[in-house]
């Protein structure tokens, strides 16, 4: 299966890492065979139908900033839309980061890919947030896979288990804790006493936040995961603009502190309902939800099985890597059927 890769980030390395370490394992098991034949940065793109040397690529990358050392298929200012054109490739994996405002480039290069006849697995969560039951529709027409599992709990199958697992059962609502960064935060607050600017500036330095952390802590990664949830598993049509949004930023030590005295904690939820909602909650200490750390949860209240809580890493490199090599697969078994 021939794959062009657009986003050469953390995800897309470790992605690209994964498809060397794996290989006999993924031929062996599930007799997929992935070759990477186009790599698209920021930079240019590196493009050939015998594969591009991923070893050579990384460590380009990772010492120059791009692909240019890969000499000859290496085209600098290539980008992701003519890399799609030119590019003979049955799926395209979007990796670029999350942008809310258009969804660009990354709403351009899955529509591009579906319009070409490419699958798409995308684990950026613009296009989705803003788009996603357009994209449904397109690749509908197209008779095309689009799969986006690493849009929400990273490597941790929220949407499969939600699809397969639960399938039989009526899921009536759903909420869930689904930014790792903002759960770090929250959970320092209330085990040590810190105060949010300072647990910020740590997570920032141990990686779990960006430089400009406005998505995580004012409630829009959250959102956007919220979307995709509720429109894959409940069947709503829902964008970035029908959920009513509010992060952690007001919460304070004070507010904490009194949900502590009283046995609760405050964690930022993520709830469809009647309606989609993100906002810090005061739930008991002993729910489902109150997971720590980077952890992510999500419960579902089902018929008749009642409510089924699902926790694991909500993010990371190796984890949503894991989760394209588990969409890939899912593409694999349907060429198969």
């Amino acid at each position: 299966m021939r794959v062009l890769l657009i986003g050469f980030g953390v995800v897309g390395q470790s992605f690209a890492e994964l498809v060397m370490s794996e290989r006999a394992k993924l031929a062996r098991d599930f007799g997929l065979k992935p070759k990477i034949v186009g790599v698209v940065d920021s930079k240019g793109a590196a493009c050939s139908p015998e594969g591009i040397d991923i070893l050579n690529a990384l460590s380009s990358k990772r010492s120059a900033g791009s692909l240019d050392k890969l000499g000859g298929v290496y085209v600098p200012g290539m980008k992701g839309l003519e890399a799609i054109r030119e590019t003979d490739c049955e799926v395209v994996v979007e990796n670029t980061p999350t942008e809310l405002t258009k969804g660009e480039p990354g709403l351009s290069h899955v529509r591009a890919a579906m319009r070409e006849g490419r699958h798409v697995i995308c684990t950026n969560k613009g296009p989705l947030a803003l788009a996603m039951p357009a994209l449904m529709e397109l690749a509908h027409h197209n008779e095309v896979m689009f799969k986006f599992s690493g849009t929400v709990g990273g490597g941790t199958p929220v949407l499969d288990f939600a699809k397969k697992c639960l399938e039989g059962s009526e899921i009536r609502s759903l909420s869930g804790i689904l930014n790792g960064t903002s759960n770090y935060i929250l959970s320092k607050m209330s085990s040590e006493g810190s105060n949010m600017k300072d647990v910020l500036a740590e997570a920032q330095k141990l990686g779990y936040a960006e430089a400009d952390p406005t998505y995580d802590v004012g409630g829009f990664d959250t959102a956007c995961k919220l979307v995709i949830v509720s429109n894959y598993i409940l069947g709503s049509s829902l964008s970035l603009k029908n959920v009513q949004i509010k992060g952690i930023t007001e919460v304070t030590n004070e507010r904490v502190d009194k949900a502590k005295a009283v046995g609760n904690t405050i964690k930022l939820i993520g709830r469809m309902e009647k309606k989609a909602t993100v906002s810090p909650e005061e739930i008991p200490a002993t729910h489902p939800l109150n997971v720590s750390g980077t952890f992510n949860a999500i419960s579902f209240n089902t018929h008749p099985a009642g409510e089924i809580t699902l926790v694991g890493k909500g993010a990371g490199g190796k984890e949503t890597a894991s989760s394209v090599i588990r969409d890939l697969i899912e593409i694999r078994r349907t060429f198969a059927r």
